[in-house]
């Protein structure tokens, strides 16, 4: 992700979570976060969606996906994954971690589609609306 992207994925962020990062967060993560890596999905000029992992010697902890409303249940989410963990394994990640909300059915499938599984729930973990957030694993990493 460049910074040039950022005022696209900031507005995406915005419209697909009620507890979005704010565009000086994905600034100092992208210039200042060692760990982090981000990319972004486009046609053309267009974003479609982005994520983002943290690379914590052998973990990759999957930070952020999300894609536009228009372009779901097209592919873009699962690229995106797939992406992420090869980037990931290509800087050394064994595993895989990620928290999900309990109601978001569809990421949930995303995951465990790619192997992801259940390892913990974190109790009223969202601060906005106190749902829990489910913990998933991916070991090893495989595409």
């Amino acid at each position: 992700m460049l910074e040039a992207d950022l005022d696209a994925v900031v507005a995406l962020e915005a419209s697909v979570f009620t507890l979005p990062w704010s565009r000086p967060l994905f600034l100092k993560d992208i210039k200042e976060n060692k760990c982090a890596r981000f990319f972004t999905a486009k046609e053309g000029d267009k974003l479609l969606g982005y994520g983002g992992f943290w690379l914590l010697q052998d973990e990759m902890n999957i930070v952020n996906i999300a894609v536009s409303p228009d372009h779901r249940q097209k592919g873009v989410g699962k690229l995106l994954l797939k992406h992420l963990l090869s980037e990931g394994m290509k800087e050394g990640a064994k595993f895989a971690t990620l928290d999900v909300r309990v109601n978001n059915t569809a990421a949930r499938k995303l995951y465990e589609s790619a192997g992801f599984i259940f390892i913990a729930l974190r109790k009223k973990y969202y601060t906005d609306n106190q749902e829990d957030a489910i913990v998933m694993w991916l070991n090893p990493i495989k595409l």
